[in-house]
């Protein structure tokens, strides 16, 4: 073989092995965008999980099984079903208007949280205490060496 052919040869494997790549990727992107879409909805049967988590909902996997065999993007299906149960159907709420609260809320108690303990940690403990001393001069301490010895 010339290096022209093997060349050709090693250039035409390449191509092939990215077509068959964008295939299967392709295939998979397709799974992966219902996957995520399932894992984006709580089950409106309990409102207990979501539908990618729960098994009870086999309609609606297969209704956006077909959105996405129809071409549908994410946020197309997303509000096809916020418009039929509302938002408390999304699993992690839009951050707007109210909501934003439920992100900015747990930020905001660590960061208070920690700074508490930073300073708190921080501050010297100025309480001083005090020193007890024992007099020297006990009285019967004559007597009480004795009991000691004795007992020895």
């Amino acid at each position: 073989m010339t290096k022209k052919k093997q060349n050709f040869y090693i250039k035409s494997k390449i191509q092939f092995m990215g077509i068959l790549f964008f295939i299967i990727s392709s295939l998979f992107a397709e799974t992966n965008l219902a996957t995520d879409i399932k894992q984006s909805i709580i089950s409106p049967c309990c409102w207990s999980g979501t539908v990618y988590d729960l098994d009870h909902n086999p309609e609606i996997e297969n209704q956006i099984e077909k959105f996405v065999a129809m071409g549908k993007t994410k946020d197309e299906i997303l509000e096809y079903y916020v418009g039929l149960y509302g938002e408390r159907i999304l699993a992690v709420p839009k951050a707007e208007g109210f909501n934003i609260m439920v992100w900015v809320t747990p930020i905001l108690a660590g960061i208070l949280g920690i700074s508490f303990l930073f300073f708190y940690l921080r501050t010297p403990n100025n309480n001083l205490t005090a020193v007890i001393s024992t007099p020297t001069e006990v009285p019967f301490d004559d007597e009480i060496e004795k009991e000691l010895q004795k007992m020895d």
